[in-house]
């Protein structure tokens, strides 16, 4: 699906777009002229979905450059392994998670309780992949003429990573699990969720003037999308728990 001129929903599943494996994260692919890059790597389950929907709309898979990952979950960051044996692609994710995906740590990453609660399959492994570049707070990625800045909020994971980068005139927010479109978070129980490091981490979003906020599923918006960080923002500043999804 074209959301914009260099802007691209390539995979998702179940609670996202549902045009790939049900498993899928939502899958972003921008074309920054000299390369593509993707916006997380999906599960890994099942990649064809996600190939084909590349290459229908008339991308080489050996262009792209980059998977960024906005964690390492496995619905986000599974099929990383996948896309760096398939492409070459350069793997960036956060200089938290980065070992924790190099060593496919299934009981810190989360995947050993969800799939004890029926969130994946039982036969499902996370695959164990280098990590090119481990990120921080505020690094640039530069490709070509675009900047890229990764924002670290942690609070759904311990390494989240927002993407913020100008595109097609907006100001896009690729925004993994941290908050979605209605100023929802995603408070999990399991290792490296908290909602202290929500609470301190999320005020980094503000005052970004964010026009498009992109999460990882449950849709998106090319429009106003601050509002919606900000409702988010908001929430947890009162006493009671914020609005949560997954």
């Amino acid at each position: 699906m074209q959301i914009s001129e260099s802007l691209y929903v390539v995979g998702g599943g179940a609670n996202a777009l549902g045009i790939s494996q049900q498993h899928d994260s939502a899958v972003y692919l921008i074309d920054l002229k000299s390369e593509l890059a993707l916006i997380d790597a999906g599960c890994g389950i099942d990649l064809a979905p996600i190939e084909r929907n590349v290459e229908q709309h008339g991308f080489a898979l050996s262009h792209i450059g980059r998977v960024l990952l906005t964690h390492c979950h496995a619905d986000h960051a599974g099929a990383a392994a996948r896309w760096r044996e398939r492409t070459g692609a350069e793997i960036l994710a956060s200089a938290e998670e980065a070992p924790l995906l190099e060593r496919a740590d299934e009981d810190a990453l989360g995947l050993t309780i969800a799939r004890a609660n029926g969130v994946y399959p039982d036969d499902y492994r996370l695959a164990p992949c280098p990590v090119d570049r481990a990120l921080r707070h505020e690094d640039e990625i530069r490709v070509g003429e675009t900047t890229i800045t990764a924002l670290h909020v942690p609070g759904h994971s311990q390494g989240s990573i927002c993407y913020l980068v100008e595109l097609d005139g907006r100001r896009c927010l690729f925004s993994g699990d941290v908050v979605f479109c209605g100023g929802w978070i995603s408070l999990l129980n399991c290792p490296g969720s908290a909602l202290g490091d929500y609470r301190e981490s999320l005020p980094r979003l503000a005052n970004l003037g964010v026009d498009a906020l992109l999460p990882g599923h449950f849709g998106f918006t090319l429009g106003m999308g601050q509002h919606h960080i900000d409702n988010a923002i908001g929430g947890l500043a009162d006493l009671w728990p914020p609005r949560r999804m997954l």
